[in-house]
């Protein structure tokens, strides 16, 4: 079932949502300094093409202060877009019967676009 809804998501909105994730990430690498924002794009642009199956926890090895300021400053350039793109993408979805799953999906990935420092994607079966 994960594969099928994978699948949908993937035609219906994944593609695009991660497309925005690899312009912002792109954008983040050509500017150096923000190399890191850039990965952690990369990162969410792999999660918005494959969401079923995976989850988002807590990072073991993250840095309470370094995330902080690593979320403000996300929030501040492309997070906020990107968690609107996921809202639209939500309620576009939720206005089919076949969508609402993939709409609820979208709208559970709104923390993580924007607060994705300090979380790591991982299999459901190895969430802790």
């Amino acid at each position: 079932m994960k594969t099928a809804g994978n699948i949908l998501w993937l035609v219906l909105a994944g593609w695009w949502l991660a497309l925005l994730y690899l312009i912002a990430g792109v954008i983040a690498c050509l500017l150096i300094i923000t190399i890191p924002f850039g990965l952690q794009a990369f990162k969410l642009a792999n999660f918005a093409l494959w969401p079923f199956g995976r989850v988002a926890v807590p990072s073991r090895d993250a840095d309470a202060g370094t995330s902080l300021v690593g979320n403000i400053i996300w929030i501040i350039l492309p997070g906020g877009e990107l968690a609107i793109a996921h809202v639209v993408a939500g309620v576009v979805l939720c206005l089919t019967l076949i969508g609402i799953p993939l709409g609820l999906a979208s709208f559970k990935m709104v923390p993580l676009a924007l607060l994705p420092f300090g979380k790591e994607i991982v299999r459901e079966d190895r969430a802790y």
